[in-house]
């Protein structure tokens, strides 16, 4: 494997995570989803989760086990999103470290490539996804447009987009399509 197609993902979709559907599942025969949460489920200075990623993982959960691994240190944050979600989690979780979501992807008893590893970060999320061979899938945050609003919060979500967006023109310009 060429060091650019570690950021290659296996789908990127020009939409947040709800998009995914059992449909898109079935047709990469994956049986399982192991999701970030900031800016995948939640943004960086939301506390709670939308009705819109409520009734998507209703959905979801019906045919496909959900597991949360995100890398922030608040374990408290993200025990609260996956409580209100009733999901098992794993915080503070390195990526594109493999130990966490190896151990995720253990306690999902499928192999890696039946599990789709779901985030908005090419350096993060879609690293440790190929470094494990799970399927995975770039998704936009659920919450895109950056308001200025002059608080700690706001400068914590433009860094996040500024990251994100170098990312992917460090992906674009080594040739990966996105």
């Amino acid at each position: 494997m060429k060091p650019w197609q570690l950021i290659a993902p296996d789908l990127v979709l020009s939409a947040p995570i709800y998009k995914i559907t059992p449909q898109l599942m079935e047709k990469h025969g994956l049986r399982g989803l192991i999701l970030d949460v900031d800016n995948t489920l939640i943004g960086d200075d939301e506390a709670d989760v939308s009705e819109e990623i409520r009734l998507w993982v209703e959905q979801m959960r019906q045919n496909y086990p959900i597991w949360l691994a995100s890398n922030n240190f608040s374990d408290r944050r993200i025990q609260k999103v996956a409580e209100s979600l009733s999901l098992p989690y794993r915080s503070r979780a390195g990526k594109p470290s493999r130990r966490v979501v190896r151990q995720v992807l253990e306690a999902m008893g499928f192999p890696p490539s039946q599990v789709a590893m779901v985030g908005d970060r090419l350096f993060t999320d879609t690293i440790v996804g190929n470094r494990l061979g799970l399927f995975t899938i770039l998704v936009q945050p659920p919450c895109d447009e950056l308001v200025f609003k002059p608080s700690i919060a706001s400068i914590f979500k433009a860094r996040s987009s500024f990251l994100r967006n170098w990312e992917i023109w460090i992906a674009r310009k080594s040739g990966v399509k996105i």
